[in-house]
């Protein structure tokens, strides 16, 4: 019996043994098989009596392509769909799974630099601790400060040119949130993911460390990513819906942030307004690698398409883990005061025009008022959802 190592039969025109076919692509052959087995590379004839495959040499291209997109970690289903497309459709989609990946190594070296800090912080205060101070029962504090609340309103706006409102926007004593719906069910989306945080349990956090409090940030992100998916189960594609947020669940003295997507939070403190938020999309990967600058992300022909969001669609394990919220804890000082809005605002308003907004209010009442006026007046090309939080002496 021949073996499928050696050359085809004349028949068989201009056709290559896997073997041969394997020596072009510079793959193995068991590489091959697999990529058979996977359908991310079909043989182009399988010999119907001895099972042997054979290959076009022109699709040693597509072989090394399917080998270089399992180098860089890319999972094969999203690898299958990449291998089907154009060249320029392909890079396009290359490009938004490498984002995804930067994106998320850049949360995780933020968690991590947190960690360093306030290990680096709680070890300071250790040891500056008196020996005697856990028998005497003293805490080592030099004194107390007023306890803070904060004060806040939150409104969404239809906007000028759509005909549903897929946004959510929430203001209480523990919780300031924003929410952008999008696709069939993206209004039940948006809904689901603010109201899945509203039963919050967080107390005075005195009783938790930060460790504790991150693993409670965590919990509320995932059940955030539960309700949407219930939500929009009944879609005809329920991964097509989904929505951003962005929320601050307030301590007693420090605000927990949970984000992912392109929904935004910014800081007021000493005249000068702040992102506190990275935001989950193709364009801002672009500007942060250099190959896009911000004026021209501004008329970037897609630049609403989002690498991380809450979708109805459950994901494997690994791909949970990449879509994960961004969670963090922010601390406040009395005076401070928070936006978190839609990119029916932050795309259509400039930075100068929120600044002066923000700080011009007397309230957040009137704040979130002069937002929505500002982002109708720059055409409402979307829906619109804000909410504003100031930090204040408790009374």
């Amino acid at each position: 019996m021949e073996r499928e190592g050696r050359a085809v039969g004349a028949a068989s025109g201009e056709l290559v043994t896997i073997g041969e076919f394997a020596r072009l692509s510079r793959l193995s052959a068991k590489a091959l098989r697999r990529y058979d087995e996977l359908g991310l590379l079909r043989p182009a004839l399988v010999d119907p009596v001895s099972g042997y495959r054979y290959y076009d040499p022109a699709q040693a291209e597509g072989a090394r392509l399917v080998a270089w997109l399992r180098r860089i970690g890319m999972p094969l289903n999203r690898i299958g769909r990449v291998v089907a497309l154009d060249a320029g459709a392909a890079a396009v989609e290359v490009r938004a799974y490498w984002a995804r990946v930067e994106a998320e190594t850049a949360a995780r070296r933020d968690l991590a630099m947190y960690l360093v800090d306030h290990l680096s912080a709680e070890g300071r205060t250790m040891s500056r601790m008196p020996d005697n101070a856990e028998s005497n029962g003293r805490s080592g504090s030099t004194g107390s400060v007023g306890a803070l609340a904060i004060r806040c309103a939150a409104l969404t706006d239809i906007g000028v040119v759509r005909t549903a409102n897929q946004d959510a926007a929430f203001a209480g004593p523990r919780l300031l949130a924003v929410a952008d719906g999008f696709g069939e069910g993206g209004a039940e989306a948006s809904a689901a993911a603010i109201e899945a945080l509203t039963p919050s349990p967080w107390g005075r956090d005195g009783a938790l460390s930060a460790a504790d409090l991150l693993n409670a940030l965590e919990d509320t992100a995932n059940s955030a990513a539960r309700a949407v998916r219930d939500a929009v189960a009944h879609c005809e594609t329920p991964d097509g819906s989904g929505t951003t947020l962005t929320a601050m669940l307030w301590t007693g003295s420090r605000l927990g942030l949970v984000h992912i997507g392109d929904s935004r939070a910014y800081l007021l403190r000493g005249g000068e307004l702040f992102r506190i938020t990275h935001d989950h999309s193709l364009v801002q990967s672009m500007i942060d690698d250099g190959s896009l600058s911000p004026e021209e992300a501004a008329s970037h022909p897609v630049p609403a398409l989002l690498l991380k969001a809450l979708v109805g669609e459950a994901r494997p394990a690994a791909v949970a883990v990449a879509s994960r919220a961004d969670v963090r804890l922010q601390e406040v000082l009395a005076g401070d005061r928070y936006l978190l809005c839609s990119d029916g605002l932050s795309a259509v308003v400039d930075a100068a025009d929120l600044r002066t907004a923000v700080v011009a209010a007397d309230d957040p009442e009137e704040a979130v008022r002069r937002l929505v006026g500002l982002a109708r007046e720059a055409g409402g090309p979307d829906n619109v959802a804000c909410a504003v939080a100031d930090v204040v002496v408790e009374e």
